[in-house]
């Protein structure tokens, strides 16, 4: 693991996360004079950082932006996301209605439920993890309701609903791109 390697990584998730350009710039400084006086003493990135350079970079994107502004965040994007994946549902099955079941509606809740613990606490799952978080919580609790509740159909969700779903996020999205700094035209 190179210097270089752990800059990037860390700029990446703090990009990821909002943090402002003045504030990363200013973090990956301070990570830098870490770094040089750490390799000075002839210790490696490894010996500043430890082994998992995004945990290390979330932890310190978590110290830089308390719980109460990360919080908006995932209570946006949450319901942006299964809106998102109803609106793929309604597209694969070209229909109008999902039917929601107990199984279906219990395994997004619970993916949904530790994917938002995990990413409040570790940082970014990232889409192979995010997988593994499926298959590990998400699977079990699909096929325990569906033998305890049965696979009838609770409730049918209209597509402008899905559609309705999404819009926190979008309303999210487009107040974080307003409030993020527009390059100088020159």
């Amino acid at each position: 693991m190179t210097n270089e390697h752990v800059l990037a990584v860390c700029r990446s998730n703090w990009e990821y996360r909002g943090i402002d350009d003045a504030s990363a710039r200013e973090m990956l400084a301070e990570l830098t004079a870490h770094l040089e006086d750490a390799a000075a003493a002839g210790r490696t990135p490894e010996d500043v950082v430890g082994r998992d350079v995004k945990a290390f970079a979330a932890s310190w994107a978590r110290a830089r932006t308390p719980l109460h502004r990360r919080l908006p965040r995932t209570a946006a994007m949450v319901p942006f996301v299964v809106g998102g994946l109803l609106l793929v549902s309604h597209l694969v099955h070209w229909t109008t209605v999902v039917d929601i079941d107990a199984g279906r509606l219990a395994f997004w809740l619970s993916i949904g439920t530790a994917t938002v613990v995990l990413e409040l606490r570790r940082g970014s799952l990232g889409f192979g993890k995010g997988w593994i978080v499926a298959l590990v919580v998400g699977l079990p609790v699909l096929f325990l309701t569906q033998k305890l509740a049965g696979e009838e159909t609770l409730f049918l969700l209209p597509l402008w609903a899905s559609a309705l779903l999404t819009l926190p996020g979008i309303a999210y999205l487009l107040a974080e791109r307003r409030r993020a700094p527009r390059p100088a035209a020159s």
